[in-house]
This record gives structure tokens, C-alpha cells and sequence, in this order.
């Protein structure tokens, strides 16, 4: 099956020496939904800019498509959809004006364009604000106009650029049922995003990238069981904390506190729970809060970066 994306040794230098990219592989085949996690600065934004031709690379090549971004920009760009997070919406049209002057931009006839135009609002669900302005629109309304926007030429490849940032719970749902809708008819998605759960919700694969490198990649499933088994996180009493880390030695070497809490790894699994647990009221140490937790996209992230992603804070 081709590739829907492929990049070899991508690469941008900005004036002043600043590499952005730095070597970057990627290969997304067709159909799948590509999740790209990076904090900020990471060079996410700046790749993908260069693979929907808005920024020429310094170094390395890109195909979208099948299509060079460079020597074929046109035919890249006929064959993507995009939409950025900051969405360039003109206020004083409506949504239903707006999506029918994108199909007369793309060259799809008047008639195929209203079609197209009324069949996306009932899509994204916004039929009955199609004529007011869109200056009145909530931000959620306005990431799903940008969304039917970038799908008016019906393209093969979506690109999503931070789709759900700074949006409600019920906002986001809508976005991520769409997205899955999208990708069950068809189309490659490659999504930009500092949402974890949303990456391991949505993605078939996840690419990390960390100061313009890719240090990291595979299914969320894959990643996950790289960091290791569940882990043990509970609370005594603050004065009975050096104890019980004695006491949590005797079963493996404690990991650092997070949030006030003992953490303790558990490489067989949950089984150990139970002795653990009798070894603290052997002790004379009352637990007052036990969880095993599974390792997560934000271990994975802290694991390979360093460092926490921004969104995981928003998330919790």
C-alpha cells in the first residue's frame, strides 16, 4: 500500500542557525490516523507546515499523496485539507457562505457546491447557525466550520493542527466522533495534538518529536508497555512516610513521590497488592489511599522527553 506521508531526513533551518527540524522520518500509510505529540518549540508545527507546502524544507524531501511537496505543491494541496489551530474564519460571513466560497475556490461548480456545502453543516452539526455570522459563532462552532472547510474538495489526507485545544468536554467529543467518521471513510488524518488522552483515543500510531528529532514512535499500546508494568501509588500519614518507603523497599526500589503520594513499582503486575498492603498493617501504618495505575502517554512523553507535556496538566 503507498504512503499517504513520507519524509526523509526533513529538515528546516531558520536564518540565524535555528534548526526547527532536524532530520525527521515519518511514514504514515494510508487510512491511518497519525497522532504527533511535541510540546511547544518542539518543531510539530513548523513539520507541519512543511508538509501542506506553507513552508519550504531547508533539507531532506516530503511526499503528501504521492506528490513532492516542493516540486508538486499544487498537487499536494489539492489532495490535502487542513485546519490550523488558529482558523482564519472572516467574521461577517456566514458559516453556509463560507464553506460555498471555499468549493468555488477549489473549482467545484455552484450547484455541486451548495450540495456540498449544506451536506458538511449537517455534518459537523451546525445547520442552525448556518446563516448567522460567524462573528457570533462559539470557538467550538468555529473549529467545526474550519473542519467541514478543510473537507469541502472531499481530500485525501486531513491534516488537524491542535483541533480541540481550549475546547469543552462536549465540544471535544464532537471533534473526536467526527475524526473517527472521517477516518472510516476513507481519509488519512495526521493530527497534531498536546492532549494525550486524546492521541491514545484517536491515533493508530504516535509520533513524539522533541527539539526537532523524533524520539519516539509506535502504537499507543506499544509505547506504553516500554515504560514498564503498573505501578502502586498510595498515601500514609505525612509523619509515617519514612517508614513505610522502608517498608516498600522490601518489595522493589520506590520510585520518586508524585503528588504526595508512595509510588512503588510493580514489575509481576497487581498480584503483589495484597502482601503489600499486609506488610504496612503489619507495621502498624494505615493506608489511607491506594490506586494501581497503568502506565500512560504521559509516562511515555516524561519517559523520552524529560519533561511532562503542557496539555496533560489541562487534561488532569
Amino acid at each position: 500500500m503507498p504512503l499517504a506521508i513520507e519524509t526523509r531526513a526533513l529538515e528546516r533551518r531558520y536564518p540565524g542557525g535555528v534548526l526547527a527540524v532536524a532530520g525527521v522520518d515519518l511514514a504514515v500509510e494510508e487510512g491511518e490516523i497519525y497522532a504527533f505529540l511535541g510540546p511547544n518549540g518542539a518543531g510539530k508545527t513548523t513539520t507541519v507546515r512543511m508538509l501542506t507546502t506553507l513552508l519550504r524544507p531547508t533539507g531532506g524531501s516530503a511526499s503528501v499523496a504521492g506528490h513532492d511537496v516542493v516540486a508538486e505543491a499544487a498537487a499536494v494541496r489539492r489532495k490535502i485539507g487542513v485546519a490550523l489551530q488558529e482558523a482564519a474564519l472572516d467574521p461577517l460571513m456566514t458559516g453556509r457562505e463560507l464553506l460555498r466560497l471555499q468549493a468555488t475556490l477549489h473549482g467545484i461548480r455552484r450547484a455541486e457546491g451548495e450540495r456540498r456545502a449544506d451536506e458538511l453543516l449537517e455534518r459537523v452539526g451546525l445547520v442552525q447557525a448556518a446563516d448567522r455570522r460567524i462573528g457570533t459563532y462559539s470557538g467550538g462552532m468555529r473549529r467545526r466550520l474550519d473542519l467541514a472547510a478543510a473537507l469541502v474538495h472531499e481530500p485525501r489526507v486531513l491534516f488537524l493542527d491542535e483541533p480541540t485545544t481550549g475546547l469543552d468536554p462536549v465540544s471535544r467529543a464532537a471533534i473526536w466522533d467526527e475524526v473517527r467518521a472521517l477516518n472510516r471513510g476513507g481519509a488519512t488524518i495526521f493530527l497534531t495534538t498536546q492532549y494525550l488522552e486524546e492521541a491514545d483515543q484517536l491515533a493508530d500510531r504516535v509520533g513524539i518529536i522533541d527539539g526537532g528529532r523524533i524520539v519516539a514512535e509506535g502504537t499507543p499500546e506499544a509505547l506504553k508497555a516500554e515504560v514498564g508494568r503498573p505501578r502502586l501509588e498510595l498515601a500514609v500519614a505525612r509523619d509515617a512516610q519514612g517508614r513505610a518507603r522502608e517498608v516498600l523497599a522490601g518489595f522493589g526500589e520506590p520510585l520518586p513521590d508524585r503528588d504526595g503520594l508512595l509510588v512503588l513499582p510493580l514489575p509481576d503486575g497487581p498480584a503483589a497488592v495484597g502482601r503489600i498492603v499486609r506488610a504496612l498493617d503489619d507495621a502498624g501504618l494505615v493506608v489511607e489511599h491506594l490506586d494501581v495505575v497503568s502506565p500512560t502517554l504521559d509516562d511515555v512523553f516524561a519517559e523520552k522527553t524529560g519533561h511532562r507535556l503542557e496539555g496533560a496538566a489541562a487534561e488532569a
